[in-house]
């Protein structure tokens, strides 16, 4: 499902209110999900009503053109809020039809294939056996969710509509979202509703309606203050985690269980907290959930700070809430039906929900609650809520560190309902899963990424900052700030015209692919190195060519400019590394550090970064003064850094402070420059990787391969939370953090959009592989070197 961006807010009244939630009653074929064993359906009932399935067949006099041509029909049942409603669908070459066995609330259930926007597999009742399909692309209600009886009707029926689908696969993964809500381009609560959608939640099963976090913890204010972190829940604990002599009574406990011990005897998201918050707008089914009767008055949703202080310290309440207290329909939060609710012991008529002090009105209540989910304080800790919900702390050995284990029955792969023989018992089962709440489908496995805050933006760089990842939340920022912020906006305003690259000059100066390009600070001058072993220096133009130098009868692989200006330092597969002078127009010195050949080499600070085939990453100190002979003696080994494959590429932060390398067995290793220690080690590509970089900010890792993938690594975590398969390989790159200007083996230009991971624009460059490629600072100029041996210069034309 994709969300609008920048604050666009999906529409819940459809949700909250389906198309058969006006229903007060279940007819006679009709399933409801009941509380009480008394008054629930024999399981012979269930049994009559599969037979009389089997028995019928749909009815092909139903279709709306006789010219239609079935493709398949089976028995399914339709899902709605505690209704499960049998019938058939029958699926021709235009149309999906359901026709209800008791036709209601309709004949038939016509939905055109054409019109399909989305379509997800879902959990049913922990088993794979639901699908829902919506005909809109942002409204989080759909057109109709359906229940299988196995799920290979259910799988083909999904990927029959999904023939009729542009790019359904593609769009709809959690690590596409991941990455537009880290960039800003999907807010919080566009974010929860997405991963709440992947995670099998949807507003047609109450049992596995969207969870969405409490976020205050001040409910008594007379005014809100979104500045202060004591006005906030701890989103790295759950709820019945939050108060800590509760959880000592519940871990005490919990040591003498018997296996499979848990933690908590209720969830925190299941039908009868659903209908205790929507009771006001859908009491027909509080009613039948109840058996015909509202829950005792004092039990009510009464209060929001009382609600809140039960789930703090009641023994068995760890609800969380639900979307609609972020929304913009208040009508939950109000009486507006005139019900009578009951009367509580103090003598209060049970009316609308009492609001905290700092609300004037429920709508006043939303907006400020949404103001605060929406916060930074919440921005910055709400990948702490999604990894005990959707994360890699809601199993396992980490949700007992987390203190997040929920009865096993909860999880998908607790009981195979399935594998019960006894008729009465399987009933029994799956009418407790469904009572008694799931826990979401897991959706990662790592630790979730942090949200690129504009706070963190905005803060310097600290002299005295020792931690390794400091850079991961500290923007690389010069002293002039004000100056700096322009250039971050300019550079944005130049990738958003990426599309207008533009060919100034070509020169074919070398006789085999350029494997390096350097420039001048000034621009003047163009460094260019070749497998023909020869380093080039040319005039701005391309036009001029100065002249060339070769130091071995082996390739060269990569070269750079020393900030001087005055040395060029360039690669080799001969294991050295080559210092050229400019102005003496010599060979100052060579550095044979390596048994193999060196791939490439990195510069900052005075110290030289040397990849190599031999499988290492060595660090030099190395004096930047242009006036010394650069003699080997002055070359200290400062750190080897092993790795298990050779190291093909190599690149640095813009702080210098991380160093990332990329080897030919696929592997993404990420070093912290003051310890020589690794930070992460990802094994992403199947093969060789061409090409790695840091975004701008640091945060993120982008790295191409010879498997055709680009993929994007999260430096604090290590999650890959993109990848993109090409149609070819991708040699090499530069990108802003959202747009990749790579270079293709066909030797065309090709500008990505990983927001979308599509290609936006396509440019022929190179008559072979684009093989490097250099960009100035301000992202307006690049050049390009390829196979095809010509070194290539392009603007951007506006």
């Amino acid at each position: 499902m994709r969300g609008e961006r920048s604050g666009s807010v999906f529409s819940w009244r459809s949700a909250v209110r389906p198309r058969t939630w006006s229903k007060p009653y279940c007819s006679s074929t009709e399933r409801p999900v009941w509380t009480n064993w008394e008054t629930r359906p024999p399981w012979w009932i269930a049994a009559n009503l599969q037979s009389r399935l089997a028995r019928s067949s749909f009815d092909k006099n139903c279709f709306q053109s006789v010219a239609e041509k079935p493709h398949m029909e089976c028995a399914v049942e339709r899902v709605t809020p505690l209704v499960s409603n049998p019938g058939h669908i029958c699926i021709t070459d235009q149309n999906l039809y359901f026709q209800p066995l008791n036709g209601y609330p309709e004949q038939v259930i016509q939905i055109k294939l054409h019109g399909v926007k989305r379509i997800y597999k879902r959990r049913h009742g922990l088993r794979p056996l639901g699908l829902e399909v919506f005909c809109s692309e942002n409204d989080f209600c759909s057109d109709i969710y359906l229940k299988c009886y196995n799920t290979a009707d259910r799988d083909e029926i999904y990927y029959y509509i999904a023939t009729f689908l542009e790019n359904h696969v593609t769009e709809h993964t959690a690590e596409s979202y991941m990455l537009q809500w880290q960039r800003g381009h999907l807010s919080n609560y566009e974010y929860l509703l997405h991963l709440n959608n992947l995670a099998d939640r949807s507003c047609n099963d109450l049992s596995q309606y969207p969870v969405f976090p409490w976020v205050l913890e001040d409910y008594s204010s007379k005014q809100l203050d979104l500045t202060k972190p004591a006005t906030f829940r701890d989103l790295s604990r759950p709820v019945g985690a939050l108060n800590q002599e509760r959880l000592d009574r519940l871990l005490s406990r919990y040591r003498g269980m018997p296996d499979p011990p848990f933690m908590y005897g209720s969830h925190y998201s299941s039908p009868g907290y659903v209908l205790f918050y929507l009771v006001r707008i859908a009491p027909e089914h509080m009613l039948c959930v109840q058996n015909g009767r509202y829950d005792h008055a004092d039990r009510m949703f009464n209060s929001l700070g009382e609600t809140w202080k039960n789930c703090l310290e009641g023994a068995t309440d760890f609800k969380e809430l639900i979307p609609e207290f972020y929304g913009s329909d208040s009508s939950f939060l109000e009486n507006k039906l005139s019900l009578d609710l009951g009367r509580r012991q103090n003598g209060s008529s049970v009316g609308d929900v009492v609001l905290p002090l700092w609300a004037s009105d429920a709508a006043d209540f939303l907006q400020k609650h949404r103001t605060a989910l929406e916060s930074h304080f919440v921005s910055e800790h709400l990948h702490e809520w999604i990894d005990l919900v959707f994360g890699f702390k809601q199993r396992g050995s980490e949700a007992v560190a987390a203190h997040n284990v929920f009865h096993p029955l909860t999880y998908e792969g607790g009981i195979d309902c399935d594998s019960i023989q006894d008729p009465d018992q399987r009933i029994a089962m799956l009418t407790q899963i469904l009572e008694f709440g799931q826990t979401p489908k897991q959706l990662f496995t790592s630790p979730h990424p942090q949200r690129i805050t504009a706070r963190l933006h905005n803060i310097t760089h600290s002299p005295s900052s020792t931690s390794p990842l400091s850079e991961l939340s500290l923007a690389s920022h010069s002293e002039d700030s004000s100056f700096e912020d322009l250039t971050e906006e300019s550079r944005k305003l130049v990738w958003s015209n990426m599309g207008n690259l533009k060919l100034v000059s070509s020169q074919k100066i070398h006789k085999e692919a350029v494997t390096g390009i350097a420039v001048s600070r000034d621009g003047s001058s163009i460094f260019s190195t070749s497998q023909d072993s020869t380093l080039k220096m040319f005039s701005r133009e391309l036009t001029d060519f100065q002249r060339s130098v070769s130091f071995s009868n082996m390739a060269l692989s990569s070269c750079l400019l020393l900030a001087d200006g005055q040395t060029v330092v360039c690669s080799s597969w001969d294991n050295n590394v080559y210092f050229y002078s400019v102005p003496f127009g010599r060979r100052q010195d060579t550095l044979m550090g390596h048994d193999d050949a060196v791939s490439r080499v990195c510069w900052f600070d005075e110290r030289l970064y040397t990849a190599s085939w031999d499988s290492t990453v060595k660090v030099w100190r190395c004096p930047a003064d242009s006036s010394s002979n650069h003699r080997r003696s002055q070359f200290d080994l400062l750190s080897e850094l092993e790795h298990d494959a050779g190291v093909n590429t190599i690149s640095l932060s813009a702080t210098g402070t991380l160093l990332v390398s990329g080897c030919k067995d696929g592997t993404v290793s990420i070093w912290d420059m003051s310890s020589f220690s690794a930070l992460q080690q990802v094994h992403c590509h199947s093969g060789n990787i061409h090409h790695t970089a840091f975004s701008p900010d640091s945060r993120h890792v982008l790295s191409v391969g010879a498997d055709c993938c680009m993929k994007v690594v999260d430096v604090q975590t290590g999650m890959v939370i993109s990848s993109v398969k090409a149609d070819e390989e991708q040699r090499c790159f530069c990108w802003d953090g959202s747009w990749v200007l790579a270079g293709g083996q066909s030797g065309d230009l090709l500008l990505w959009d990983l927001i979308s991971n599509t290609v936006t624009k396509r440019i022929p460059a190179h008559s072979g592989a684009v093989t490097t490629m250099w960009m100035n600072e301000l992202c307006s100029s690049v050049i390009t070197g390829g196979d095809d041996r010509q070194t290539k210069f392009w603007k951007i034309c506006s």
